[in-house]
C-alpha cells in the first residue's frame, strides 16, 4: 500500500470529476478541527466538508440554523490547516446565501479568503439560482446541496425523506440539471430515494455525493462523529459506524480518573 506522503498530490474539483468519469467512488467525511482533519486526510479521504452540522456536533445546538459565518470560518480554518491533500469544501451557513446575490458573493469571498478552502457548499435550488450563478461567475467553485436541506427545517417541519412523490422528484431533477448548467462542480443529495438519486447521477456529468441516497451515486459522505461512534443517540438508517469511540473515550477517561485518585499517575517515569 502506498504511503500518505507518496500520494500528497492535492485533490481538486477536477479530480472528483475524473473519479466519476473513471467509475471510481468518491469518499467524503465532515471535519471541524485540525486534529481530526489531519487524521482523515492522512488516511486518504478524497474530500472533507466543513459542514454546518458543526452547529449540532461541536456547539450542541438543536438545528444548524444558529451557527454563524464567523464560527464556520473558524472551523474551516482549522480544517484547512490540518488537511494538506483532500479537497476542502465549506458550508455557507443559514442566511448567508439566500436571495441577495451581491451579499451572497461577498459572504462567499470572505469564506474563501479567510479560510483558504477550495470550494463552498450551498443549500438550495432554483430559488437561489441568481446567488449561485453570481458566486460561480466570480470563480468560486460551488457544490449544491439538495434533497433534505437542514437549513429549511422550519419550512418543512421535519427531517423526513424528500423526493418521494412525483412533484418533489421532478423538482429535484430539474434543480440538479439547473445547477449543472449554472456551473456547479458537484451535487450533494441528502435523504432521497435511492432510485431517484441514481437517476440524477446518471443524468448529470458532475459528481453526485450522497448521504442516505443509496449506492447509485458517485460518492458517499457521513458526519465524522457518527462514523466514529461518538454519538450513540443518533442512529439513522443510512449510518454505518466504523468505530465505538464513545466507549473507548469513556473507558479511557475513567481509567485516567482512577489512576489519579489512586496515586498511580504520574509515576517516577512521568516526571522530571
Amino acid at each position: 500500500m502506498s504511503t500518505y506522503t507518496e500520494n500528497l498530490k492535492k485533490v481538486t474539483t477536477r479530480s472528483l470529476f475524473k473519479l466519476k468519469q473513471q467509475g471510481e467512488k468518491i469518499s467524503v467525511l465532515t471535519a471541524y478541527d485540525y486534529t481530526m482533519a489531519k487524521i482523515i486526510d492522512e488516511a486518504g479521504i478524497d474530500a472533507i466538508i466543513v459542514d454546518d452540522s458543526a452547529s449540532n456536533t461541536m456547539i450542541g445546538n438543536a438545528t444548524t440554523l444558529s451557527i454563524t459565518l464567523d464560527q464556520m470560518i473558524n472551523y474551516a480554518t482549522s480544517v484547512v490547516n490540518g488537511a494538506k491533500r483532500a479537497l476542502i469544501i465549506v458550508d455557507m451557513p443559514f442566511g448567508t446565501c439566500s436571495g441577495n446575490p451581491l451579499k451572497s458573493l461577498e459572504n462567499a469571498i470572505r469564506m474563501m479568503r479567510e479560510t483558504g478552502a477550495d470550494a463552498i457548499k450551498v443549500e438550495g435550488g432554483e430559488e437561489i439560482k441568481d446567488d449561485i450563478k453570481k458566486i460561480i461567475d466570480a470563480g468560486i467553485p460551488v457544490m449544491v446541496h439538495l434533497g433534505l436541506m437542514p437549513q429549511s427545517i422550519n419550512k418543512y417541519g421535519s427531517y423526513t425523506v424528500r423526493g418521494k412523490n412525483e412533484e418533489e422528484a421532478q423538482k429535484l431533477i430539474s434543480d440538479c440539471l439547473l445547477m449543472e448548467e449554472l456551473g456547479a462542480f458537484g451535487l450533494l443529495l441528502e435523504k432521497i430515494p435511492a432510485r431517484l438519486a441514481t437517476e440524477i447521477a446518471q443524468k448529470v456529468k458532475i459528481p453526485v455525493i450522497g448521504i442516505g441516497a443509496g449506492a447509485g451515486v458517485d460518492g458517499q459522505v457521513l458526519v465524522i462523529q457518527d462514523v466514529m461512534g461518538m454519538n450513540k443517540e443518533f442512529s439513522p438508517k443510512f449510518l454505518r459506524r466504523y468505530a465505538d469511540l464513545h466507549t473507548i473515550m469513556t473507558d479511557a477517561t475513567k481509567n485516567f480518573i482512577s489512576d489519579i485518585k489512586e496515586g498511580d499517575f504520574p509515576n517516577e517515569n512521568e516526571w522530571y
